[in-house]
C-alpha cells in the first residue's frame, strides 16, 4: 500500500488550472524528484502532500500516523536562536509531550486515590506509550546525533551562519524528526559543489521516503529513484533517474504529435464536409454532426505544450583577441589572501566556468579580469573595445517597481536585437511573458520569472562578453537546457559562475578552480574534465609524497650509495602478481559497469524494485572510481618495472 496517495486531484490559480484531475502516489524507500516549469504548480504540489494546503477536489490518502516533513526553498528561522534550539524545535510536539508527562506525573503523586487518580494514571499511561513509540526518552542525544550528522555546531547562533549553513540547519530540523515523508523545495539553493555532493549522500542513504523539487539535473540523476513531470496539469510518472526520463519523454513527445496531427486531419475533413452546402444536406447524419461538435469542443480543451522561451543575444561588436591578462596576481582582504600570484590570458571567444566553495573570491577574481578591482600585487591587462553584459545572481540590477516593459526597454516600445527592431511586447513573448503583464511590476514576478526577465534586459544589450553570476537559479529545466544551446553558440566570451554541474558540463571548455588559501587552477574542460583531473593529480601528489620523503629521510653518505639511490626499484614478489592480476580486475569491473548500465537503461528494474534500482545506480557511479584507483595502480607498477 503506498505511503500517500492523490485521485483526481483539481487546483487551479484564478483561470490557470495547476491540477487538472491528477493523480500521485508515493510508495515507501522512493525517491521521487518533482519537475515542471515555472509556475506549473511544483510547491503547491509539495504543500498539499505537506497537508499544508487542500486541493479544490479530488481525494487524498494518507497512511494512519503517517510523518511528514516539508522543508522550503527559504526556511524561517530565529536569528538569536542557536543551532541546537533550532534544530529541536522540529521535535516540539515530542516535548510537548514529554512536559505533559512530567505534569501529569507531579499531579498523581499529589492526588489521592479515587476517580481523579485513576483518569491521571490512565493519562500517564497514555502518553509514556506515545513517548516511547516516538522514542523521546533521548530527544537530546537524537539532536545532538543529527548536529554531528550534518557537521553543525550546536552553539552556534543561526543568523551568524552563510545561507548554505542555514540550509544545512533547515535539513537537520527536518531530519531529526525521522519522518515517514521528507518534503523539499530546491534543496541545492545556496549549497556549493561540496555541500551538494554532501546532500546527495545523506539523501541516498537515508530510510525516508523523499519528494524534492530541484532543477539540478546531476542532482536528479544522483538521488531520484522515479521522476514526476507536473505538465499541463498532469502527473506524469517515468521510473528510473533524469537521463532515462529524458530519453522517455521524447518518445512520448512524438507520439503526442503524430496523434494530434491525425485529429487535426480528421477535424480538417469533417469541417469542409459540413460547409457542402444545400447539396450535402440530405446526406447529413446527426450522429456525424453530433461527433464533430464533440471534436471542436475537444480541440478547444486540448492544452498544449507551452512554448520555449526564445534566446536570442544582441552581438556586440568583436573585442580584441586577448580580453584579459593577468600575471602574478594577489588580492587580499584584511589579513586574508582571496587570489594569490595567480596568471592567466582569456582570450577572445572563451567559455569559462568560476568553481569554488562559497566565499571562496569567485566574484572577486572575475571582477580582477574585467578591470573593476585592481590588484595588490601584480599586473592585469584589460583587451580592447569590451562590452560586458554583467548578470547578478543578487538580482540587484532589477528595480522592484518599475514595470517589465521599462525594465527591458525604458522610454520605448522597441528593443533591437542584431540590427533588427522587436515591439518590446513581442521581445518580452520571446520569454514567456504574457502582453498583459508587461506593464506589471516586477516585484510580482516569482524568482524564476525575476532570473527570465534578467535575462531579457541582459540579451537586449549589444555584448561581446557575458559574465552570468549563478544565472541557473530558479529557472525551469527547459530554459536552462536554451541557455546551454545560446551560450555555446555565443561567438564572444563567456565568465559563467554556477553550482549547476550538468550546464557548466554543457557550455564551458575550462574552468577556473579554487584550491583553498587564495590558490587559483586552470583546468581544460568542464565540470567533470576539472574533478577527474584534480582528483588523479592528487592521488599522484599523495602517491608520490612517501616516496620522496625516503631518499630525504636517508640521504646517501658517498658517492656509492649515491649512484644506487639513482637506480630504477624492482618490483616484489607481491607486486608483480598485483600488477598480473590487474588486467583481469579492470576487465571484471568494465564488464559489470556495462551490466548494470543495460539494466538502468532499460528502466525495468526502477519499476520492479526501486531499492534495487537505487542499489545498481550507485555501484555503477563507484565503479567508476573503483577502475581509476585501478588504472593508476596499473600505470605505477608499470612505470616501476621499466
Amino acid at each position: 500500500m503506498s505511503l500517500y496517495t492523490i485521485t483526481g486531484a483539481q487546483l487551479a490559480f484564478g483561470h490557470v488550472a495547476l491540477l487538472d484531475h491528477a493523480d500521485f502516489s508515493l510508495e515507501a524507500g522512493e525517491r521521487v524528484g518533482l519537475i515542471g516549469r515555472n509556475g506549473a504548480g511544483k510547491s503547491s504540489l509539495l504543500t498539499i502532500v505537506a497537508d499544508l494546503a487542500k486541493p479544490d477536489d479530488g481525494l487524498v490518502t494518507r497512511q494512519q500516523d503517517l510523518s511528514t516533513v516539508y522543508v522550503p526553498q527559504e526556511p524561517d528561522f530565529d536569528a538569536d536562536a542557536t543551532v541546537f534550539d533550532t534544530v529541536a524545535s522540529g521535535l516540539a510536539d515530542v516535548r510537548a509531550l514529554l512536559d505533559e508527562y512530567d505534569a501529569v506525573a507531579h499531579k498523581l503523586a499529589d492526588t489521592p486515590e479515587g476517580a481523579e487518580h485513576d483518569a491521571l494514571l490512565a493519562r500517564m499511561n497514555t502518553l509514556q506509550s506515545s513517548l516511547d513509540h516516538a522514542d523521546a526518552w533521548s530527544w537530546r542525544t537524537r539532536v545532538s546525533t543529527t548536529l554531528a550528522q550534518i557537521g553543525l555546531e550546536g552553539e552556534a547562533r543561526v543568523g551568524a551562519l552563510s545561507g548554505g549553513m542555514q540550509k544545512r540547519v533547515a535539513l537537520a530540523r527536518a531530519l531529526v524528526v525521522q519522518p515517514d515523508i521528507l518534503l523539499l523545495d530546491e534543496p541545492t539553493n545556496h549549497l556549493d559543489f561540496d555541500g551538494i555532493r554532501w546532500l546527495e549522500e545523506l539523501l541516498v542513504a537515508q530510510r525516508s521516503s523523499l519528494l524534492f523539487i530541484t532543477h539540478d539535473r546531476a542532482f536528479l540523476d544522483r538521488v531520484a529513484t522515479r521522476i514526476v513531470e507536473l505538465d499541463r496539469g498532469k502527473l506524469l510518472s517515468y521510473p528510473g533517474n533524469f537521463t532515462q526520463y529524458q530519453e522517455r519523454k521524447a518518445q512520448q513527445l512524438e507520439v503526442e504529435r503524430v496523434e494530434n496531427e491525425k485529429f487535426d486531419k480528421l477535424l480538417a475533413q469533417e469541417e469542409v464536409w459540413i460547409r457542402k452546402g444545400v447539396e450535402a444536406r440530405r446526406t447529413r447524419s446527426v450522429g456525424r454532426i453530433a461527433r464533430l461538435v464533440q471534436m471542436r469542443h475537444e480541440r478547444e480543451e486540448r492544452r498544449n505544450v507551452q512554448g520555449n522561451v526564445k534566446l536570442d543575444v544582441a552581438q556586440g561588436e568583436k573585442s580584441g583577441k586577448i580580453v584579459a591578462e593577468l600575471t602574478d596576481v594577489t588580492k587580499r582582504y584584511g589579513g586574508r589572501t582571496i587570489v594569490d600570484n595567480f596568471s592567466s590570458t582569456v582570450m577572445r571567444g572563451d567559455k569559462i566556468g568560476f568553481v569554488g566553495p562559497n566565499g571562496a573570491g569567485k566574484t572577486t577574481l572575475l571582477k580582477l579580469i574585467l578591470g573593476e578591482l585592481k590588484p595588490d600585487v601584480g599586473t592585469v591587462r584589460v583587451g580592447t573595445n569590451l562590452q560586458v553584459a554583467y548578470f547578478d545572481q543578487m538580482r540587484a540590477q532589477l528595480d522592484m517597481e518599475k514595470s517589465l516593459a521599462d525594465t527591458i526597454s525604458p522610454g520605448s516600445d522597441w528593443v533591437e536585437i542584431n540590427g533588427a527592431k522587436k515591439h518590446v511586447m513581442s521581445y518580452l513573448g520571446d520569454f514567456l511573458f504574457a502582453p498583459e503583464r508587461a506593464r506589471s511590476p516586477v516585484k510580482s514576478l516569482s524568482g524564476g520569472e525575476r532570473n527570465r526577465l534578467l535575462l531579457a534586459r541582459l540579451f537586449a544589450r549589444p555584448a561581446n562578453v557575458l559574465v552570468l553570476d549563478e544565472p541557473t537559479n530558479d529557472l525551469d529545466i527547459p530554459t536552462l537546457e536554451l541557455l546551454e544551446e545560446l551560450l555555446t553558440d555565443y561567438d564572444g566570451t563567456v565568465l559563467l559562475v554556477s553550482h549547476d554541474r550538468a550546464f557548466l558540463d554543457n557550455v564551458v571548455t575550462s574552468v577556473i578552480a579554487s584550491e583553498g588559501e587564495g590558490r587559483w587552477r586552470e583546468y581544460v574542460g568542464g565540470f567533470t574534465d576539472w574533478q577527474t583531473q584534480s582528483t588523479r593529480a592528487q592521488e599522484i601528489a599523495e602517491a608520490r609524497a612517501p616516496k620522496e620523503a625516503a631518499p630525504a629521510a636517508a640521504a646517501p653518505k658517498d658517492s656509492a650509495a649515491g649512484r644506487n639511490a639513482q637506480r630504477t626499484v624492482k618490483l616484489s614478489f607481491k607486486e608483480q602478481r598485483e600488477l598480473e592480476e590487474l588486467p583481469k580486475r579492470i576487465e571484471a569491473l568494465e564488464t559489470e559497469q556495462k551490466t548494470i548500465g543495460a539494466k538502468i537503461e532499460d528502466g525495468a528494474i526502477f519499476a520492479k524494485d526501486a531499492q534495487e534500482g537505487a542499489r545498481l545506480t550507485e555501484r555503477y557511479a563507484a565503479i567508476d572510481e573503483e577502475l581509476l584507483v585501478a588504472l593508476e595502480r596499473w600505470e605505477e607498477l608499470e612505470s616501476k618495472r621499466k
